[in-house]
Parts: structure tokens; sequence; C-alpha cells
């Protein structure tokens, strides 16, 4: 690590963070499947991000392309339905990995599904090693099991590589008390408590995800993705978010 990047690493308030996004984010005006200019720009933002000398893992959902959860109400076998959603992740790594090597970092697509000729399995021990070598690791494929979604991924991963805090990107700046693109007077928090979230329905990841992000004291920051520079700028202490915490 250069001198000037060891600085900016000390300058941030965390030095390891996993960013969760949807499938959704990936999709840009479409409405399905990958836009890659999309996909490009997430990508510079993690590209910045890194350039600090953060370490980063991320996790990103299928819903571009296809939800278990909907498959499942349409009378798909719910299990089934599941697993085509965690191919549906892997997918999305895919490109992830590709915009992001593209902009020359490297990067490892870990996947809970072996699949060896596409990805590498997970083993934690191998996953940390890569992220002490500054690459950036892209868990895909969720936990491997159906039933869980890519936010229980998300955190599960967190804590197994020692993160200090998960970034969720989200098309708004952070956690309102209602859905502030139907109510004019919803209302923004600063801080919430993983109780709230979880007493109050606030939707910032599933209950399974805070519950597990609550017993391991694990913050997690939503903040949006549509901000340019918004992940960068959180990391440096600027920008509009909802932490989520103790």
């Amino acid at each position: 690590m250069s001198a000037a990047t060891d600085t900016d690493a000390r300058a941030t308030k965390y030095k390891r963070v996993l960013l969760k996004i949807s499938g959704e984010a990936l999709m840009g005006d479409q409405g399905y499947g990958l836009h890659p200019p999309t996909v490009e720009r997430i990508a510079r933002e993690v590209q910045s991000v890194h350039a600090l000398g953060v370490e980063i893992c991320m996790v990103i959902g299928g819903g571009n392309v296809f939800r278990g959860l909907q498959g499942s109400a349409q009378g798909m076998e719910r299990t089934t339905a599941d697993y085509m959603g965690m191919l549906a992740t892997v997918m999305n790594a895919l490109a992830m990995q590709s915009a992001l090597e593209g902009l020359g970092v490297f990067t490892r697509v870990i996947s809970a599904i072996p699949m060896d000729q596409v990805c590498e399995p997970y083993i934690r021990r191998r996953a940390v090693r890569h992220l002490e070598k500054k690459r950036v690791c892209i868990f895909a494929a969720g936990t491997g099991n159906p039933y869980f979604t890519t936010d229980t991924a998300a955190t599960l991963r967190a804590n197994e590589m020692s993160c200090e805090a998960i970034f969720k990107g989200t098309k708004v700046d952070g956690v309102y008390d209602k859905d502030p693109v139907k109510h004019a007077d919803a209302v923004r928090y600063t801080e919430v408590s993983y109780d709230e979230v979880l007493q109050k329905h606030l939707g910032v990841m599933d209950a399974s995800a805070i519950a597990l992000a609550r017993d391991n004291s694990l913050p997690i920051i939503v903040f949006s993705l549509d901000e340019p520079g918004g992940f960068r700028g959180i990391l440096a202490g600027e920008g509009t978010y909802t932490k989520v915490g103790p």
C-alpha cells in the first residue's frame, strides 16, 4: 500500500465494509436485466472507495433477473424458485466483477454453491486472505440455502469477514418513518435502533438479517446509491444516511 493510500485509509472511519445492493439497482431505467452503464457507474463508486485503502466485500441481489418469492407465489416450488434466485445473483456478481476489473480493481466472485468453472467456492479463510490482499470479494448465491434472502447472506458474510459495517445502497438517502416516494411528510431517521426497525417494520432488511446484525452489534448504514460519490463521501464522514445500530 502506498503512503498516500495508507493515509486515506486512516482517514476513513471503517477499514473493512460490506456493500449490499439489490439486483434492481443494476437495471437502470430498464424493467429487467442488466444496464451496463449503471453497472459501470456503481463499479466506479466501489473503485473510488477501494482507492482509499478500504477492504470491500459485496453482496448483490438477483431481483433484476429472478426473485424466488415471486416464482413461488406463481406456483413454483419454493426451494426450486430460491435456487433459481441464487443463480441470478451469480450472474450479477460476474457482471460486477467484469466492470471492476475493467477499472483495474482485482476482484473475486465467491459462490456459496460450488461452480468451479465460473467462480471460487466459499472458503472463509481464503476470502479473508483476498481482502487482506486488497481484492474486492463479491459473495454470490446467497447463503447457499433456500428460504434465506441476500440480506441475510450479506449480514452473515459481513460477520464472517469481520466487517465493521454493512453499507446498504438504496434509491433513497436513508431510512424513513414511511415511504418518502408516496408521502411528502415522511421523516428521515439519522439513527435508529435494530429493535425499532423490527417493531415499526421499517423495511431496511428482512427480520432475520436485522436480528443477526443486532446479535453481533454490526451497524448498517443506509444511503442512496443514486447519489454520485455517496459511498466514498459517507466513509469520509460526509453525506446523508441513516445508521441502524444498538
